[in-house]
């Protein structure tokens, strides 16, 4: 990542007025339930508020310390701790990974069904390697995301990724590696090399040498019973644009942490992990990442290849083909996808970025000196009002940096 070339001035309190008040807009107008966001530079806290209510049947106001599932926003933490026994020797991005990982040494491709619907696989024609599974190109899939799979999964009866057993990640490819962008199951893979190269279970990996030394106190795989008490519900969208709080959690007591998708955590918290990236891998006083990682991790590792458009065979999970940023082409790092171009919402070229599944989002804008963590606990991804609200937040810091 390179250095920043601006020096970012603070959100004057006329900004963060303006940012507060469109956030009191939409959790006044049931837009969503509720939201917490903050900004940082690699160095301070510039912005942040919380809004609305935890639990739309309640009334727990929203509060900073609030604690949000985050989804896929898990990846780029588990990217970091696999970063970093690549730095050690203990881990290579380019060896198979069923050098490590025995039960991924033969993956096989699905070529596709017979006239009965049995599924046709064949020997996948290169291997896996840690640099595919962190950039999305080993060909592992989302069945909510890939039509096929989902045939695959009703076809055979394959285990759900948040079953969180280990059995679920035995499915055949989409694709061979390397020559596809394929959203899915791979960041869980990368768990499990995590758990296998540093002998310890990933929740106490990274709480050992992320969380900890960054001071993230909120963050890991299972919910305390103070993090309980302060745990946003879940909120899904009816057919009419209403909200309500539906259940929903990530298995408490998993064989497999799911690299991917299982973390808990809080805005604050994640700020701490963005605030490391564009401080050059350093946070709280502890160097997490070696610069050059940092620089690495943020440059594209995909060629020519593209990230698109993320498809949905499951509308009350994830909207149809939701693309965050229409019109620019997007690359992927070795955690996040990078934008390629200034975006209307005035974030840098080259920036990082990314999501979970119910509406959460950071992105890191090294050119700038700026990242941002904006929070919301509804389905489907790609809702609407969740966009709006997280582009107008977007908008609004920029704008600030401006003045």
């Amino acid at each position: 990542m390179r250095r920043q070339v601006n020096k970012t001035k603070s959100v004057t309190v006329k900004n963060k007025a303006s940012i507060d008040q469109a956030f009191q807009r939409a959790t006044d107008s049931k837009a969503v339930p509720g939201i917490v966001a903050t900004v940082a530079t690699s160095k301070d806290i510039i912005y942040q508020g919380a809004f609305g209510l935890r639990d739309i049947s309640k009334n727990a106001a929203m509060t900073m310390d609030s604690v949000f599932w985050l989804a896929s926003m898990t990846k780029a933490i588990s990217a970091t701790a696999a970063m970093q026994l690549v730095e050690q020797g203990k881990l290579s991005l380019d060896d198979p990974i069923g050098s490590i990982l025995s039960e991924f040494s033969a993956p096989k491709v699905l070529e596709g069904f017979a006239a009965d619907g049995v599924p046709q696989l064949r020997d996948a024609r290169k291997p896996v390697t840690l640099r595919n599974l962190l950039t999305h190109t080993a060909g592992f899939w989302y069945d909510l995301s890939n039509p096929d799979m989902l045939r695959y999964v009703e076809a055979t009866g394959a285990v759900p990724i948040l079953s969180c057993q280990r059995i679920a990640l035995q499915v055949p490819l989409a694709s061979d590696p390397g020559t596809r962008w394929e959203y899915g199951l791979s960041l869980d893979v990368v768990g499990l090399a995590v758990e296998a190269a540093s002998g310890k279970r990933l929740d106490a990996y990274m709480r050992d040498h992320i969380f900890a030394p960054l001071g993230m106190n909120d963050s890991g795989f299972k919910i305390g019973e103070d993090q309980r008490s302060r745990l946003v519900a879940m909120h899904a969208r009816g057919a009419d644009g209403s909200l309500s709080s539906i259940p929903f959690e990530v298995e408490q007591n998993p064989e497999m942490h799911l690299g991917g998708a299982g973390l808990y955590s809080t805005a604050p918290d994640y700020i701490k992990f963005t605030q490391m990236i564009l401080n050059n891998g350093s946070g709280n006083g502890h160097q997490i990442l070696k610069p050059e990682t940092v620089a690495l991790m943020a440059q594209n590792h995909i060629g020519d290849l593209e990230v698109m458009p993320l498809p949905s065979s499951v509308p009350h999970l994830s909207k149809p083909m939701v693309d965050l940023y229409p019109g620019i082409v997007k690359k992927w790092g070795l955690s996040s996808m990078i934008t390629t171009e200034k975006t209307p919402e005035g974030r840098s070229a080259g920036s990082l970025t990314w999501s979970g599944l119910a509406n959460t989002f950071y992105w890191i804008d090294a050119a700038r000196d700026v990242s941002g963590v904006i929070m919301m606990q509804v389905l489907p991804f790609g809702d609407q009002a969740c966009l709006d609200t997280f582009a107008g937040f977007e908008r609004g810091v920029y704008a600030a940096l401006r003045t």
